[in-house]
């Protein structure tokens, strides 16, 4: 079965083309300890850059190995940068806000995967990414529609345990209550919700309720304090 939305984006890249964009163009080398990137992105200023993108992958020796696309990429400066548009900026480590492109092993099988900064869907207008997972047997990063969920609807990218293989998320509703979830992954099958924390400042006393799934059953536990 096609993935329509992997067909969409695919076929936008190859209509538009990275030279239709701007010639603002983005060396990213510190991110993956197997990947660079390269981001041409098509509208900059001095405090942020924005809308389409194009995002190559290379390894560390140099070989382009996949384009991905971002229909409203969003990279904010850190402090006022001055973008170029006849040379390539190198981005490192804390000069922008919520990293554009985060790599790291997402679905826990040992290979490094890619997410992509594309809009501000999240949760009150968080950070929300596109994520691609590395698929051994294509050898190419393919989308995945589950993990692309969480990291577009809660507040920006998951929180990756890797010694618990759970990915953790945040969201709030207002300003008195926050909220925890916790997602495992099961090879083959997909993302579990395992663990809920809802935390209410609204009185004096912050009460908290923990879901957890224990044995394939859900334990409430209630406190305040």
């Amino acid at each position: 079965m096609i993935n329509t939305t992997t067909l969409y984006r695919s076929l936008a890249l190859i209509l538009l083309g990275p030279l239709c964009f701007g010639q603002y163009r983005f060396a990213i080398e510190d991110a993956s300890r197997k990947y660079n990137a390269e981001v041409t992105v098509e509208e900059c200023q001095a405090d942020a850059c924005r809308n389409n993108a194009a995002i190559i992958l290379f390894s560390k020796s140099g070989e382009k190995l996949q384009t991905l696309a971002s229909g409203d990429f969003v990279m904010y400066f850190e402090k006022e940068a001055k973008p170029s548009s006849t040379s390539v900026t190198t981005l490192t480590h804390g000069m922008v806000h919520d990293d554009p492109v985060v790599f790291g092993d997402f679905n826990f099988d040992g290979t490094e995967d890619v997410a992509i900064r594309n809009g501000s869907g999240g949760n009150y207008g968080s950070a929300s990414f596109d994520v691609y997972v590395f698929n051994s047997t294509k050898k190419q990063f393919v989308l995945s529609k589950e993990l692309t969920e969480i990291a577009s609807s809660y507040q920006g990218m998951f929180d990756v345990d890797s010694k618990r293989k759970r990915l953790t998320t945040y969201a709030r509703s207002g300003a008195s209550l926050h909220y925890t979830y916790e997602y495992q992954v099961i090879p083959n099958k997909g993302l579990d919700l395992v663990y809920e924390k809802i935390s209410d400042f609204s009185d004096e006393k912050t009460k908290v309720t923990v879901r957890e799934k224990i044995n394939n059953k859900w334990i409430v536990r209630k406190s305040s304090k």
